[in-house]
């Protein structure tokens, strides 16, 4: 008896007051609502989180369960959202409802919530934005105090939310380099799950911050109640999965404590990143568009404004080039009939000369053996030939074999009394440094100024934190890695303040940035240096899930066996470009890109702002099949791909989605190699869209393996 009546008293400390509340407050969008309750007890609860509730007067009859932001230190005794250390020692925190206010901008509602300690001067700010087109919230979290002495943060979530049901399934994406974007899908059971970054400046490298939570059964693309969501930073992140032992979970996502302890000093702010979500009763393709629009508005720099079509050299040249060279190459891009020519790495850099990964990086002059007359001289010539001018940037990173080294050793993240650890021969920026921002800005600046008509950058960063130690931090080394993406930040806000709308690449030895922390200063990502083509259609598959294909730089190259219209096809379903020696194409490979470039600017809209639907997943069997509808759903280009096939397999039809029943669409395929014909039995025919999505077509008309497909949809 007594220890059922003590464990009842744990789990009335843990619960709270069950269904005493004071009021609500409801976080809204067209289809989804995150309801909040002050408890008798001035707690804040969840009450809610889960397709809109149709009657207003029902939300007094939620039965709150679960603290909406557990502290850690008090009765607690699960995964804390907050943990702080007092100046007295004490490592408790008490948080009560103060006050809350919501303020609403067109589309976007924001409220913002006040807890305090009533014991100590401690204040937690829980923020929301609904934003209700795109049934997207995004929080955050502000933590400030009014104690004599810094108090100590040593856990301090973005956001925590609560679920209940029988069963949960967690959808992850993992990888390395050249395979980014493995999907991953497992029940959880009892305990804490835990996905996490510790690399610092490359954190997405082993683990990508997104994931799917699925309620009761794995949501597919069309069904299941399932929660997307992703961490908005570029740094170390981590979710935690906790499920106790009556199959409640709690979701903890934020900033990764590992190695972070925060020393916050008296009147200052500790803002987190936000956590981003989106919840969908009808599976993860719902969820998918839900992101895409709401990435496009306001997660992605200019998301609705057009894109560049490029030819990138490295593959062509790699660190190899001159003038003559280069210009050869422009005449090779105009050619092909793309807008931009990209000079990649290897441009910079003279007592070092950069014609290695090994030397040069950090000195950024132009390599006078290489280009005698200057980037200037580039920039002309291309444009004689019609082409804008990019070029690639490394402004965080150092060679030690660089006059940049030799001149700041202070300059660099690296631990007294170790040796160097290098990677890809090179090291970090010591970028909390006020000084090391001035230069990395400096280093954009200076280029830009001179040369204003450079029209793209890559940045790029290719490496992550290891062995790290800031000389300027000193004694708060814990900031380091909080305050390094800090001060990226600063460097990006004064970057985009003085160009607001250059169009900039991010870039992370492949896929190692890809998060809506960083978007917001750059018009699209890398996704992998691995560009075969099947690999790409996977890896695109997983990014696809959070990311609008305007954001996916997509390249065609020599990687993979592949034909040239397969690899081009894959590309197409993203940002196309080329990295490749057009000079030894044969006449109908050149004809054939020339084509698929005019395809694609004239499709491109479809692509780049229209609804994804994924049609059939390259995990489930062996093809692979996606479609983009315009919001007016009257264009659609639709994909189609035959990958490792079996001897003699049937190809059944694929129904499609998103168009309107009531149109008649014709359909014709597209990106044909030169001298041959459709073999696709539907091509030049009209089909309503009802027929389309419930009888569907023979998209992959023949059997052969590494074979692909692109039809243009055109409502009549």
């Amino acid at each position: 008896m007594l220890y059922r009546l003590v464990a009842f008293l744990l789990v009335a400390l843990v619960t709270g007051a069950k269904a005493q509340t004071k009021n609500e407050l409801v976080i809204e969008t067209k289809n989804l609502h995150l309801v909040l309750s002050v408890g008798a007890n001035q707690k804040l609860y969840q009450s809610y989180l889960g397709p809109k509730l149709t009657e207003v007067s029902e939300y007094a009859k939620l039965q709150p369960e679960h603290e909406a932001y557990v502290t850690a230190g008090t009765e607690n005794l699960f995964e804390p959202a907050i943990r702080v250390t007092h100046n007295d020692g004490n490592p408790s925190l008490d948080l009560r409802y103060a006050s809350s206010r919501t303020e609403k901008q067109d589309n976007i509602s924001t409220t913002h919530i006040t807890l305090k300690d009533p014991k100590y001067p401690v204040e937690v700010t829980l923020h929301f934005s609904a934003y209700f087109q795109e049934d997207v919230i995004k929080t955050w979290t502000e933590i400030k105090h009014q104690e004599k002495k810094p108090v100590v943060l040593t856990q301090y979530a973005s956001a925590m939310l609560h679920f209940d049901a029988p069963q949960y399934y967690l959808t992850q994406f993992h990888g390395d380099w050249a395979e980014e974007m493995r999907m991953e899908e497992s029940k959880l059971t009892s305990g804490t799950k835990v996905l996490d970054s510790k690399l610092g400046s490359r954190a997405n490298m082993y683990q990508t911050p997104v994931f799917f939570l699925s309620k009761n059964k794995l949501a597919d693309e069309t069904t299941g109640e399932v929660l997307a969501g992703t961490l908005a930073w570029t740094g170390n992140f981590r979710f935690a999965f906790d499920m106790d032992e009556k199959q409640s979970l709690r979701m903890v996502a934020g900033i990764n404590p590992y190695a972070s302890e925060y020393k916050l000093p008296k009147g200052e702010t500790f803002t987190t990143p936000a956590f981003i979500f989106t919840y969908s009763t009808q599976g993860k393709g719902t969820a998918s568009r839900n992101f895409h629009r709401w990435g496009r508005t306001y997660g992605i720099l200019d998301g609705n404004e057009s894109r560049y079509t490029l030819l990138n050299n490295w593959e062509a040249t790699y660190f190899d080039f001159n003038e003559v060279k280069l210009s050869g190459l422009f005449e090779d891009a105009a050619k092909l009939g793309v807008d931009l020519f990209l000079l990649d790495d290897g441009w910079f850099a003279n007592k070092y000369p950069r014609n290695s990964d090994g030397a040069g990086l950090g000195d950024w002059q132009e390599n006078k053996e290489k280009l005698p007359n200057g980037i200037g001289h580039l920039i002309k010539d291309a444009e004689s030939k019609g082409m804008k001018f990019g070029i690639w940037l490394e402004p965080e990173m150092v060679n030690p074999k660089s006059e940049l080294y030799e001149k700041h050793p202070e300059w660099i993240l690296k631990l007294p009394n170790r040796e160097e650890h290098l990677y890809r021969n090179q090291l970090i920026l010591d970028l909390v440094n006020p000084k090391v921002q001035d230069f990395v800005f400096n280093v954009v600046d200076n280029l830009l100024t001179k040369h204003p008509n450079i029209a793209y950058i890559k940045w790029d960063n290719n490496r992550m934190m290891t062995n790290a130690f800031s000389p300027y931090l000193k004694e708060n080394q814990s900031h380091l890695y909080i305050d390094y993406n800090r001060s990226l930040y600063k460097v990006l806000d004064r970057v985009r303040k003085k160009y607001p709308h250059l169009p900039i690449m991010l870039c992370s030895g492949g896929g190692g940035r890809t998060d809506y922390g960083a978007l917001p200063y750059f018009t699209s990502f890398w996704p992998s240096d691995n560009t075969d083509g099947v690999e790409r259609i996977f890896i695109q598959w997983g990014y696809s899930y959070f990311f609008p294909s305007i954001a996916l730089s997509s390249h065609v190259t020599s990687w993979g066996k592949q034909s040239l219209k397969f690899r081009t096809d894959v590309a197409m379903m993203g940002k196309l470009g080329f990295d490749q020696e057009i000079g030894k194409w044969t006449k109908e490979e050149l004809a054939f890109s020339q084509q698929a470039v005019k395809n694609y600017k004239r499709v491109s809209e479809v692509i780049w702002k229209g609804d994804l639907y994924r049609l059939v997943s390259p995990y489930e069997g062996n093809r692979a099949s996606v479609m983009y509808v315009a919001p007016a759903q009257d264009k659609a280009v639709l994909y189609a791909y035959n990958l490792h096939t079996r001897f003699n397999e049937t190809m059944f039809p694929v129904t499609l989605q998103g168009l309107d029943p009531k149109k008649t669409y014709r359909i014709e395929e597209i990106n044909l190699f030169p001298g041959t014909k459709s073999n696709f039995a539907a091509n030049g025919k009209n089909f309503s869209g009802d027929y389309l999505m419930k009888v569907g077509l023979p998209i992959a008309p023949d059997a052969n393996a590494l074979t692909s497909h692109i039809y243009e949809i055109t409502a009549q």
